[in-house]
């Protein structure tokens, strides 16, 4: 008799071969299948698991280099080691797959940020359509030849130095999307910022992430794109951005610190009146900065308004005020609050009633207001909106981190204010996630 456990490890190996057997029998059938329903498949797996199924048969040991087209993703969020083999393995997949490179999208730290160069030359030839980058620390160059990427419909960039326009640039023809963050311009990149989206007349979506610009004082140049339906800009600075004729546009999203302190502030909203959402964040306005009563535009399309600000200063509360004057149409008021230390300004229920104008917020049903703190100037705009808003439905309520009373008495409070709306209810949510 052969010892026991001799006959188990035979039972274990024959079990482990049956399964491979039919795994490989499995994989014979996919192979079946017409060449691009597999190419689908493969796709969409991913490059590192569509090499792996050359180990399946001998049948599939090649497969993967058939593929019509590549997507080639590698993020290296936390320690994402098979993100750092894909792209220490990006070479080999570009010389053994010919197949046309759809989409581009990789972490590189600095090991990697040296091989973009030649990596760009190859996808360019082979028609990518779909690019993002993110680099490490440094600024470093991106390589020029990302200007050679014709058929690029994406482009996202994140971390590097952007060079200039190589001669004869004749822009991205087919570019809808281009999102810039944390990136750096060289002198007067004001002006190739201005001829790349000038250039690309399809572009849809611009997203500018606190784009650095080298040199002294930034000069107005001009955000031309008919087709644009999406805009986002975020900035410490003025930097010098002029709307231009954007007829198209749909939805914004403004984040300032200290633009609003020049007189371009009111013409740069002027460019935004067609769109139908806006959000907006002022951040750290100074006390002492007049604003209007009234804006010199009407903002007629505009449905849903998301504003990113505090109550404790006057600043922001005339900008909110005027916003709702130039909003006749508004339907949606959502109220993101960052906390300030202290309330300096006192905007009580006569000084918010003196500011009232007929027909604002005539079409407003509900609002939302976020992180609140039950301060006093909150609780007078809560009672302004519930006795003016006649259409209101909803105002829902959440709290944020420090509340100045409890929220039972602050709930309390809330129940004897007049409401024009017979309709209007009003939620609580308790304490808000995290929102900002």
């Amino acid at each position: 008799m052969p010892p026991r456990g001799s006959t188990k490890r035979r039972r274990g190996r024959g079990r482990a071969t049956e399964a491979a057997a039919a795994a490989a029998a499995a994989a014979d059938a996919l192979l079946s299948l017409p060449p691009e329903v597999l190419d689908d498949i493969l796709i969409r797996v991913g490059i590192l698991d569509a090499v792996r199924t050359s180990a399946l048969s001998r049948a599939w040991r090649r497969r993967w280099e058939e593929l019509s087209s590549l997507d080639l993703c590698f993020s290296l969020s936390g320690d994402d080691e098979g993100a750092r083999k894909g792209l220490g393995a990006v070479d080999g997949v570009l010389l053994r797959c010919p197949g046309r490179v759809q989409r581009f999208c990789a972490d590189l730290d600095n090991t990697y940020a040296g091989r973009i160069h030649d990596w760009l030359r190859v996808i360019s030839g082979r028609g990518v359509e779909i690019l993002s980058l993110t680099f490490g620390d440094g600024f470093p160059a991106l390589p020029s030849s990302v200007f050679s990427c014709g058929r690029i419909t994406s482009l996202s960039l994140s971390g590097c130095s952007i060079p200039p326009l190589p001669p004869g640039f004749l822009g991205f023809p087919e570019l809808r999307t281009l999102v810039l963050t944390t990136v750096r311009l060289h002198d007067s990149g004001e002006y190739q910022l201005e001829q790349i989206i000038a250039t690309s007349p399809l572009l849809e979506n611009l997203q500018l992430g606190d784009v650095l610009f080298s040199g002294g004082h930034v000069k107005n140049w001009v955000i031309w794109a008919p087709n644009l339906r999406h805009l986002m800009i975020c900035s410490d600075n003025n930097d010098g951005w002029v709307l231009k004729e954007l007829a198209s546009l749909c939805s914004a999203e403004i984040a300032f610190s200290d633009f609003v302190l020049h007189g371009d502030f009111v013409k740069f909203l002027s460019g935004l009146v067609q769109v139908s959402e806006l959000v907006l964040a002022p951040f750290n306005i100074p006390s002492n900065v007049e604003m209007l009563e009234i804006l010199l535009c009407t903002f007629h399309n505009l449905k849903s308004l998301t504003l990113l600000m505090h109550f404790c200063k006057q600043p922001p509360i005339m900008l909110a005020l005027c916003l709702l004057k130039s909003a006749p149409n508004l339907e949606k008021l959502r109220i993101e609050i960052f906390d300030e230390k202290e309330q300096i300004f006192e905007a009580n229920g006569e000084f918010l009633n003196a500011l009232w104008t007929d027909g604002m917020c005539a079409n407003l049903q509900v609002v939302q207001m976020i992180g609140i703190t039950w301060r006093p100037n909150e609780m007078s705009f809560i009672e302004l909106i519930l006795s003016k808003a006649r259409l209101l439905h909803t105002l829902s309520i959440s709290h944020g981190e420090q509340i100045v009373m409890s929220n039972e008495d602050a709930l309390n409070e809330l129940l004897r204010y007049k409401r024009a709306s017979a309709e209007a209810q009003v939620i609580f949510k308790g304490k808000a996630e995290k929102y900002y």
